[in-house]
């Protein structure tokens, strides 16, 4: 980075760039973006630079958690194993909206945000950031172990109150982002 770059010039940079790969993935494997699309998109090192590979372990996973790309050693070449929760195990067509977000953790490290992961997901499914944040957080109330009411943190998904609107999804270093509105 050159003395005149900033480091908010290379997050507006970043956020491009996720946008033009999210879009990149849904010309290339799109529009509908499945189970099966998922695993081509995860062996597809333009789109996923390390290795990763789908687990339904909630091990990992934080309480109220949705999927966490938990490194397989010290190095992100040694790849990555995508935990998602078991729950969403019976509907693997939804699977791809939360591995999507994760990608971008995997790709990018600490440097990327979960606005970035947003924007990445959002536009490898063509629809709207909004629509994709509403869809996550729906997914986290699914497994919410506590009353979102009553605002703890630790055992609710999503305490944002959105509502997914979102078609069925079959037509549509490790940074731990957690649920987007918690």
């Amino acid at each position: 980075m050159d003395d005149n770059q900033t480091l908010e010039d290379a997050r507006v940079s970043l956020a491009a760039h996720v946008a033009e790969k999210g879009e990149e993935i849904r010309r290339k494997f799109g529009p509908s973006i499945g189970w099966s699309q998922l695993e081509r998109i995860l062996g597809d090192r333009g789109c996923v630079r390390y290795p990763c590979e789908i687990a339904f372990d909630a091990g990992p996973l934080e309480p109220g958690e949705c999927a966490y790309p938990e490194p397989m050693g010290e190095r992100p070449e040694d790849g990555f194993r995508l935990c998602v929760h078991p729950h969403f195990s019976a509907d693997p067509a939804r699977v791809p909206l939360l591995a999507l977000y994760q990608i971008v953790s995997v790709n990018y490290g600490a440097f990327a945000s979960p606005g970035d992961a947003e924007v990445f997901g959002a536009a490898a499914l063509g629809i709207t950031q909004e629509e994709y944040y509403a869809a996550l957080c729906a997914m986290a109330d699914e497994i919410s172990t506590g009353d979102p009411a009553e605002g703890d943190a630790e055992t609710s998904g999503c305490r944002c109150g959105a509502e997914s609107e979102f078609p069925d999804p079959g037509i549509a270093g490790s940074v731990k982002f957690g649920n987007p509105c918690v």
